[in-house]
């Protein structure tokens, strides 16, 4: 009886921290995405200290884009014309984002979005972990 116990309590608890994503978290998406670290297929990680660039985002009604913007230490950002038009689809449950540029069509799913923390895998299992950027300035 105690197992059956603990084996319940801890479903429970693994399907608490494993939150799925819902319609009213897409719009946690809109910002600044600094790139944390991405997870191998094999296992391995790769951890990013200092990145250059920062993931924008700006999705309304599920349709945006997404562009790399350059901080800068004055708290401003450096940004040019490139962006990538993205598309949030819901597929029973399941959402994605899908990239679409001039040149390439992808598209990654969001494995967890929280006011702070974006992660996505893409289709070659490589898994993104993203944190909400925080504007600093020098100035």
């Amino acid at each position: 009886m105690k197992k059956a116990v603990f084996i319940l309590a801890f479903a429970i608890l693994s399907a608490s921290c494993n939150k799925k994503v819902t319609n009213d978290d897409i719009a946690k998406i809109n910002g600044y995405w600094e790139i944390e670290k991405v997870l191998l297929p094999d296992g391995e990680k790769k951890e990013y200290k200092i990145n250059e660039a920062i993931d924008y985002f700006e999705v309304k009604d599920k349709k945006g884009f997404r562009k790399k913007v350059y901080p800068q230490l004055n708290g401003k950002y450096l940004v040019n014309d490139l962006k990538e038009n993205v598309t949030i689809v819901d597929s029973n449950n399941v959402f994605y984002v899908h990239y679409k540029t001039d040149y390439a069509k992808w598209k990654e799913q969001i494995i967890e979005l929280k006011d702070s923390v974006l992660v996505v895998k893409n289709d070659a299992d490589l898994e993104y972990h993203y944190k909400k950027q925080i504007q600093f300035s020098l100035k």
